[in-house]
This record gives structure tokens, sequence and C-alpha cells, in this order.
């Protein structure tokens, strides 16, 4: 098993040093969902909502979250993003939300956290958006789905 890369010799918490680490294109996606009541996913489909566009809005969230991660997650780097992508799905079958996102740059360290950090906001805006009709919503299935570029290659996540 490897380390733990944000833990020196001492056990403390660090920001790992990538300084002498090659760029190379890097692209990490990402997705979760968002349970629902059948009626606040048609209401949401429908457009009805008072507040405006509901995936319209968490798609925007999304994508600003993915350039703020470095500040709310406390050990990840600074990036420069090449591209985010959000996609929300709604499956009026199942009364759930898939969002996907896409975090790509080219630069010395992953964007897995960028592509997680896109789902949960983008998750969270709709729970926000919609809790006055539906608290019961539940966020799951957040994780990564497959990741490109660095020096462990691509990793795709094992169903």
């Amino acid at each position: 098993m490897s380390k733990l890369t944000h833990l020196n010799e001492s056990g403390e918490a660090h920001m790992v040093d990538v300084g002498g680490k090659p760029a190379t294109a890097r692209e990490a996606v990402a997705e979760g969902r968002i349970r629902m009541q059948p009626e606040t996913l048609r209401l949401i489909v429908a457009g009805g909502h008072k507040k405006g566009d509901v995936l319209a809005v968490a798609r925007i969230a999304g994508i600003m979250a993915a350039k703020k991660t470095a500040e709310l997650i406390p050990l990840c780097h600074p990036l420069t993003l090449t591209r985010v992508e959000v996609e929300l799905t709604p499956d009026e079958i199942h009364a759930v939300v898939l969002c996907r996102a896409v975090a790509a740059t080219t630069g010395p360290t992953g964007v897995e956290m960028e592509a997680l950090t896109a789902v949960q906001i983008a998750l969270l805006t709709i729970y926000d958006m919609c809790k006055a009709v539906d608290r019961g919503m539940t966020i799951t299935d957040v994780g990564l789905v497959s990741k490109t570029g660095g020096k462990s290659g691509a990793w795709q996540r094992q169903l």
C-alpha cells in the first residue's frame, strides 16, 4: 500500500511539492446524483421553479467550484484549468439528476479534486434551489470515474 502523500515523516499535514514534476495533459471525470421526489424533478424539468433555471444555475456553480477548489480543500494546489464541463441529466424514471463533470489542465498535478468539487457543488446547488419543496433529497454515488495523465497514467473505476 502507498503512503499518504499529504503527511510528512512526522505525520504532520503538508502540501506536496510538485515543483520537480513535469507538466503533462491531465483530465479527470467525476459523477454523482441527487435523488428527489418525482414531483420535484418534474418541476425542475418543466422550468417552473420560482428561483429560475435550476440546472443552468447548478452548472455554473459547478464550473465556479472547480475553479475555487484550492480555496476550499486545504492542501490542494491552485491549478490553471484548461477546461471544465458540467453536465446535468434528469432521469425521470428514477427521480434523480445525474451530474458528470470533466476537469482538464496541463500541469504537474492532477485535477481529480476539481472534478469532484464541481460535482458536489452542482448537486448542492440543486438541493439549495429545491429544498423549499423537497428537504428529503439525497446526494449520492459521488466518485471519480476516470483520470488520465501524470506519472501514474490512466485510471478507470471498475464497476
